[in-house]
């Protein structure tokens, strides 16, 4: 019989289980209170669905493109750093997952292995994380590093040049090694000052706190690849990331990591999709655990989706055969919710299939 875990929370039952506590605190924590993280379930799960009954439904067709690459379905994982917290092959056992799949990944600069050995190890759609770093001569050079290695696009992320306040890493004073991404360019371990990040405070002064929505313009004429804009969560930020260029936007709060409280992105990624009207692809980034997750945030425009957390309860568990087995679920579970709606490809599925919905959820009103 097979033991396996049958959903996402199983697995992260599992993953507390087996992770070391300050690793453990790192991953399923936020910035400041985690109210950010605690309402977005909340939100998903005041989103109803509206069933279709007899449509055919007996081949349902999960694939799509993203940036015009197929994918098997619609999920992506998400550029979050250090996968060596969870498994010791780290990077290398999400790329192969995510490969044997056929779904996207996107590498982390804070990745535990080098970038050019996780695209070596690569067949699926592989895209590169940055930041705009206060030395534009480091942006570039990432950016030809990534080009140069075979990733297909550049995710810049822009919420990460203020450092927040994460209080799990305080009490056990957290420690983070730089990523070998920054070999020879003096950046050295640290551990958290009181305000703690994502990456050590010698990384964490390198990213511009500085950078405007020029800087894309600036970077589009140093690179080929299509620059994809992490971080957005107002429609007016959707407006001009298009007007300076960017071909793709994910709805991001950073996993509740960064500023808290703000919305959760499911809340306002029919507010982005409005304002970016059909100029750029939209995705989704936060709070995924089931199938119908995914089904509610295509329906409110969303291309694709990104999963975090999760990657690491999979490595967790059983290392690349357990991140295999939750994407597994996800398709199975999405799937699933596709024909019980009365959905049987990606294009069929719009806003009509959004039922009831809590004031947690709305079209909000944004400034023109």
């Amino acid at each position: 019989m097979d033991d396996r875990p049958i959903n996402l929370y199983e697995y992260e039952a599992l993953a507390k289980e087996r992770m070391p506590k300050p690793e453990w605190d790192f991953v399923e924590g936020g910035a400041t209170d985690e109210i950010t993280i605690s309402r977005t379930r909340q939100a998903f799960d005041s989103i109803m669905l509206r069933p279709r009954m007899l449509v055919d439904v007996d081949v349902r067709d999960l694939s799509t493109t993203v940036l015009g690459e197929r994918i098997d379905f619609p999920l992506m994982m998400c550029p979050a750093g250090h996968h060596i917290r969870a498994h010791p092959d780290a990077e290398l056992a999400t790329v192969r997952a995510a490969s044997a799949m056929d779904v996207g990944m996107i590498l982390s600069s804070g990745s535990s292995v080098v970038m050019e050995e996780v695209a070596s190890a690569a067949t699926c759609k592989l895209w590169y994380q940055q930041y705009f770093y206060r030395d534009r001569g480091v942006t570039e050079l990432m950016a030809h590093r990534a080009d140069e290695s075979g990733y297909s696009a550049l995710c810049i992320t822009l919420d990460a040049s203020i450092r927040s306040k994460r209080e799990r890493n305080l009490r056990n004073d957290y420690m983070l090694p730089a990523s070998p991404n920054y070999d020879g360019l003096e950046v050295s371990p640290g551990g958290f000052a009181p305000s703690s990040d994502d990456a050590p405070p010698a990384f964490s002064g390198m990213v511009s706190p500085k950078a405007t929505w020029d800087e894309f313009d600036w970077l589009a004429s140093k690179t080929d690849l299509p620059l994809i804009a992490k971080g957005v969560m107002t429609g007016e930020d959707g407006r001009l990331a298009v007007e300076n260029g960017v071909k793709a936007i994910i709805v991001s709060n950073h996993g509740g990591r960064s500023l808290d409280p703000t919305f959760a992105t499911i809340e306002v990624l029919p507010e982005v999709v409005e304002a970016v009207d059909g100029k750029a692809e939209v995705y989704l980034d936060g709070g995924i655990r089931r199938g119908s997750d995914i089904l509610k945030a295509l329906a409110l425009g969303a291309r694709a989706v990104l999963i975090g957390r999760p990657m690491f309860w999979g490595l967790a568990v059983n290392g690349e055969e357990g991140l295999k087995h939750i994407i597994e679920i996800l398709r199975d579970e999405f799937e699933s919710t596709m024909g019980l709606c009365g959905k049987p490809d990606i294009a069929s599925i719009d806003r009509s299939v959004i039922g009831t919905v809590s004031p947690l959820v709305s079209l909000p009103q944004f400034p023109s």
